[in-house]
């Protein structure tokens, strides 16, 4: 968190928190709509760094055999035109998610090994000189799909160069792998042991652990001590279960268990281009009580979350959407989602 006058901060963080314990499964009634809203920056970012982001996703899909290319970057892209597009990108995150300050980006392998690495640290660089923190992840290739890293010593020589470019940077943070589900929770905690021993000079508070199965539980993690300080990546979904609002809260709080303070929620998500109203619609809807329910907790409990997906070309979910003359200009696809995932970053 940042820091705060003495008296000045005081004072607001009581004001927000009372508001928070009145809200615990309302919708506030009196907020503004995302479009029209300026943040307070007094506000306090709440969660694990301060995180308060969105997830930057490659169109056809993360997993890939290949490179992994975000939305609105091409594979002919030098460094100078990746950094171009992503000055544009980004300036759009900016201007329609105000309080923004992190960026989630998938890595793999053949991305850092092959001559895609030079254009996509073009988008990295940009992404980090624009004030945004970066939280860079490691996805497997789509063909397999199991969970499980498709070549170690591959994997090792990825996070060797990435750490030996962006290790000293502290506005970087590394997601050692996204949705471990293939490990059980011992050969999972022995990859990240092997990570910690591999790269000691990386804080500890930048180094993010994925959950297990699909993210989805830190509560072991966070409990090993040899894992002490590192920072835990947890995801969980609409579609994962049918709730009430307390109930998703309930959810939410069962899968950090005690280590909320240092979970970052780096994928949550439901459909934005359908229209759904999740401000002030009915929270029978299960993908409004569960959005409702995961802003009320990370924003009462102080948990950092990143959405899936901030920007992802035909994805349901996309919070935003490109378009133009350019088709790097930035859109709001649904205000009042965009509304509620500020919300849980304690603003508004």
């Amino acid at each position: 968190m940042r820091k705060r006058k003495l008296l000045i901060g005081v004072c607001l963080l009581a004001t927000l928190w009372s508001a928070c314990e009145d809200e615990q499964t309302a919708t506030p009634k009196e907020a503004k709509d995302a479009t029209a809203a300026v943040a307070d920056q007094s506000n306090a970012k709440v969660g694990a760094a301060g995180i308060s982001g969105i997830n930057w996703a490659d169109g056809r899909d993360n997993y890939s055999d290949g490179w992994v290319i975000p939305s609105g970057l091409t594979s002919n892209d030098s460094y100078n035109s990746a950094a171009a597009k992503a000055n544009t990108i980004i300036s759009g995150f900016q201007s329609h998610m105000t309080g923004i300050n992190t960026v989630r980006l998938p890595i793999n392998p053949p991305s850092v090994a092959e001559s895609w690495w030079g254009s996509y640290t073009g988008a990295i660089d940009m992404t980090l000189n624009k004030g945004m923190k970066v939280i860079l992840g490691c996805w497997e290739a789509s063909s397999s799909k199991n969970g499980r890293i498709d070549n170690m010593n591959a994997f090792w020589r990825m996070w060797t160069t990435v750490i030996n470019r962006y290790g000293s940077n502290g506005n970087v943070y590394f997601e050692v792998f996204n949705e471990p589900f293939g490990y059980n929770i011992t050969e999972l905690s022995n990859i990240y042991v092997q990570f910690l021993s591999r790269f000691p000079n990386v804080p500890r508070g930048r180094i993010l652990l994925s959950g297990t199965g699909y993210s989805e539980n830190v509560t072991g993690l966070g409990s090993d001590l040899r894992f002490s300080g590192c920072l835990l990546s947890l995801h969980c979904y609409s579609y994962w279960g049918r709730h009430s609002t307390a109930d998703w809260e309930r959810e939410w709080r069962k899968r950090m268990g005690a280590y909320g303070y240092r979970t970052v929620v780096t994928e949550f998500g439901a459909t934005m281009n359908s229209g759904k109203d999740y401000q002030y619609g009915s929270q029978s809807d299960n993908e409004i009580a569960y959005i409702v329910a995961s802003s009320n907790v990370f924003r009462n409990d102080q948990v950092a979350s990143v959405y899936w997906p901030g920007l992802r070309d035909n994805d349901s979910y996309s919070l935003l959407k490109r378009g133009g003359s350019n088709n790097l200009t930035i859109y709001t696809v649904n205000t009042k989602g965009a509304f509620r995932v500020r919300y849980g970053w304690g603003l508004l």
